[in-house]
């Protein structure tokens, strides 16, 4: 008997939220052993924390009209690269890319997008690096490759992001001037705090080496 059509895309959506999860488990493995292995040889581990999400019903229905695409499953596999997410947290700005670096280097791995918010920030001040990844997802039938976004900042950038977003949906995107020129100086003093920072643990490895 063939399945009703609702039930049809119930059973879709079920499977498609089961690979963007698998997908997550997937990437959240090769970080932690990366972290590991570099804690391993050169005894400094790179990453503070890692956070991850899958997007929910109703923020993959915004942002697919937001955009001006059909809300269907279809689309949404095709137009957004962001229903799984995952973002790693570090101490320095240098860490920020060699950790880009490393998980690009997985040979499983195939680099989609990626968007360097750090060498060129957002207006409003958002610093962050972001890839879009695809990895396989080994099922019974095959591979099923699927999209992650891995977001890469400090814990300052992500002390920032994390006002600006609810500030954002605060004002619905439109805060007052002052709070949006507030928010931008605070972006400036993050730069200058992370450039600090990074200055002064340069200085702690230099004296450890003498």
């Amino acid at each position: 008997m063939e399945k009703p059509e609702r039930f049809a895309e119930v059973d879709t959506w079920q499977t498609m939220m089961f690979l963007y999860n698998s997908a997550l488990k997937e990437i959240n493995t090769k970080i932690e052993i990366l972290n590991d292995e570099f804690l391993h040889v050169h005894n400094y581990n790179p990453i503070e924390h890692v956070k991850s999400r899958i997007k929910s019903p109703e923020s993959i229905v915004k942002k697919l009209k937001r955009n001006g695409h059909e809300v269907n499953i279809d689309s949404m596999v095709q137009h957004l690269s962001d229903i799984a997410g995952i973002r790693i947290i570090c101490s320095f700005t240098s860490d920020i890319y060699t950790i880009a670096e490393m998980i690009s280097n997985q040979s499983d791995v195939r680099v989609l997008q990626i968007k360097d918010y750090i060498a060129t920030p957002k207006p409003n001040g958002y610093k962050s690096y972001h890839l879009v990844v695809s990895v396989p997802i080994y099922l019974s039938d095959g591979p099923v490759e699927t999209k992650v976004e891995i977001q890469i900042r400090t814990i300052a950038m992500d002390f920032w992001a994390s006002l600006e977003h609810k500030i954002y949906y605060k004002f619905e995107g439109n805060a007052p001037e002052h709070i949006r020129t507030d928010l931008k100086e605070c972006a400036d003093i993050v730069e200058m705090l992370d450039a600090r920072m990074l200055s002064l643990n340069e200085s702690i490895q230099e004296c450890r080496i003498h």
